[in-house]
């Protein structure tokens, strides 16, 4: 009894119910970036003719609401992709590659992506494919995304298990770029 008076004490109750999840620290390091822009470049994955080879790579954290963030990604003039990272629970992230047309439309091959399964970390958020994206892609049904983040590099990377094929992209967060306009579609 007397420990517990103690920790009551030392360590409020209200202490315990307002730490952040990692998923939300995740989430807060995301946000800080918000409306800016960054140059990117291929890590790993990069293969000739693979249409990201030799084109100018820029993220745009360009939308953040309380429960999701949208990042359009553009390679060179292509302005069709955008990642939405939605905040369910305050636990739970997902992902989603909105995929649009030059037109606004949406691209046949849209909205695959994952669901975090835990809380992950507050500097790395993984992401395996969903039942939409193994149905949508049964080849992508062993994918996992996963997205990093520290004060200095975002990247965003992709692997499919059983596999070597790996695609990483990192970003430059030191270093803001004028923002590209608004993706296809938006």
């Amino acid at each position: 009894m007397r420990i517990l008076f103690w920790a009551l004490i030392l360590f409020p109750l209200n202490t315990f119910a307002q730490q952040a999840t990692n998923s939300e620290k995740f989430w807060s390091q995301l946000e800080q970036h918000c409306g800016k822009a960054y140059e990117g470049w291929i890590i790993e994955g990069a293969v000739p003719k693979d249409g990201f080879t030799g084109e100018k790579l820029v993220m745009h954290v360009r939308s953040c609401k309380e429960n999701e963030i949208r990042i359009p990604f553009f390679v060179g003039e292509n302005k069709s992709r955008t990642w939405i990272i939605k905040m369910n629970n305050k636990k739970f992230l997902s992902l989603k590659h909105d995929h649009r047309h030059p037109d606004g439309s949406e691209e046949e091959l849209s909205q695959y992506g994952g669901i975090n399964s835990n809380v992950g970390l507050e500097n790395l958020q993984m992401f395996p494919a969903d039942e939409h994206t193994a149905e949508m892609l049964p080849a992508a049904s062993s994918n996992v995304w996963w997205f990093s983040i520290d004060d200095k590099i975002f990247t965003y990377n992709l692997r499919r298990i059983g596999s070597d094929k790996t695609f990483t992209v990192s970003f430059d967060l030191t270093t803001p770029i004028e923002a590209p306009g608004a993706p296809w579609g938006y």
